[in-house]
């Protein structure tokens, strides 16, 4: 899976929903697949967003009869329409909420959970910056926790420069804001509110990018396309400066931003053969999929537990 088809979908602001299509046959297990037909309906979280966008790509050249539709409206946002039954799965960058449970047992909507790739959380700031390369954990709290008048780099430290320090950050409906918030600020949703915020993780991107002192935050992946003119900070937890990466997220070292990554399809959207057969896709390219949209593909273990998650999650189809 080139790397070429990521920046493609990055290259512009992604919208509230985009709709994937494949103008071509052929590609990936064309022969067993090409014979699909029907729709899938995917929506959540921005930061997940590029995993499904590839995934339905390339499921969609093996099978020009399908039509895969990837949104972006947010965790939560996505959860929303999920439970309502609006949609067949939800990408999400957190797990589901008990609220949110509760919504989708009340319309009678069942699920599984799928651990799909790794991502680390990745506070970035303009590439012009050239005297912060490492926060601790206590001064993102002291900048973002609710409350904050921090506007100014001097005031994180008086070594720094008199520099405005405009944020950028996820909207509340997404899960990179509920993760941030809990494990930086001790409580989710816990949060100034004087920053700007977005959906479109690209938005993020743009405003640090253009602005000298901006500081902002939001999944690895879009630090990657777009380190040209952005800088990941390294952050301190207690035991030292430690940068975001494959290798650091994987071994636990960045810590507390290193987060599983999930897509949560419902029981009844996988009777459908067309919805079943997009996912058994997504799972047996999964590691093709998160090296293509930039993320950290799962461990061989966390692999083989994807594997049988899902088989687990067809049989409570009784289709198989």
């Amino acid at each position: 899976m080139a790397q070429h088809r990521r920046r493609l979908l990055l290259s512009t602001p992604v919208l509230a929903a985009v709709l994937v299509l494949s103008a071509c046959g052929g590609g990936n297990n064309a022969d067993s697949e090409s014979g699909a037909s029907g729709s899938v309906r995917v929506d959540g979280s921005s930061t997940v967003y590029p995993l499904s966008a590839i995934a339905a790509e390339d499921f969609q050249i093996a099978n020009p009869g399908v039509q895969v539709t990837v949104g972006n409206s947010g965790t939560g946002g996505g959860f929303e329409k999920f439970c309502r039954g609006e949609t067949d799965a939800n990408n999400a960058s957190r797990p589901i909420k008990d609220s949110e449970a509760e919504s989708c047992a009340a319309n009678g909507i069942d699920y599984g959970q799928l651990v799909v790739a790794i991502d680390a959380l990745t506070v970035v700031v303009n590439k012009d910056n050239d005297f912060a390369s490492c926060l601790t954990t206590d001064q993102l709290a002291a900048i973002w926790g609710p409350g904050s008048t921090i506007s100014n780099w001097n005031q994180v430290d008086p070594s720094f420069p008199d520099e405005p320090m405009p944020l950028f950050g996820p909207g509340t409906d997404s899960g990179t804001f509920d993760y941030f918030t809990d494990v930086i600020n001790g409580e989710e949703g816990s949060s100034r509110t004087d920053f700007t915020p977005s959906e479109d993780d690209n938005v993020v991107v743009q405003g640090v990018a253009g602005s000298k002192g901006g500081l902002g935050y939001f999944g690895y992946t879009y630090f990657e396309e777009n380190s040209d003119k952005l800088k990941a900070l390294e952050i301190d937890s207690g035991a030292g400066c430690v940068a975001p990466s494959e290798a650091t997220a994987r071994d636990g070292s960045y810590t507390p931003l290193s987060r599983p990554l999930f897509v949560y399809p419902s029981v009844q959207a996988l009777a459908d053969p067309t919805v079943a057969a997009f996912f058994q896709y997504y799972v047996d390219n999964d590691a093709e999929i998160a090296k293509g949209a930039l993320y950290i593909p799962l461990s061989d273990a966390d692999q083989a537990k994807l594997v049988t998650d899902f088989e687990a999650l067809l049989a409570q189809t009784g289709t198989q």
